[in-house]
């Protein structure tokens, strides 16, 4: 398990509350701005490869939707689902 937080005063701060047993082995690792943006989670089908994030999956498909209503963004439970639609 992987918990994130940030070093106050010399202290690390998890960002989520976390109940570790006394005595527990911990490893700490300083990740970098540019580190965190190509972080990826490894996939336990992979073997231990590096699988890409959704965005980087996606990335090449951002924006490209064509022929769609002028107000789908604001009403895609509408289009979807039948919703009523938002003004």
């Amino acid at each position: 398990m992987i918990y994130r937080g940030q070093v106050r005063n010399g202290v690390i701060h998890l960002q989520e509350s976390v109940a570790l047993p006394e005595g527990a082995d911990v490893e700490v690792r300083l990740v970098d701005e540019n580190e965190r943006q190509r972080e990826r989670v490894p996939d336990d089908e992979s073997q231990g490869e590096v699988v890409p994030t959704l965005y980087e999956t996606l990335k090449d498909f951002a924006g490209r939707a064509e022929g769609l209503p002028s107000d789908a963004a604001v009403n895609l439970d509408h289009y979807l689902y039948g919703l009523p639609k938002r003004q």
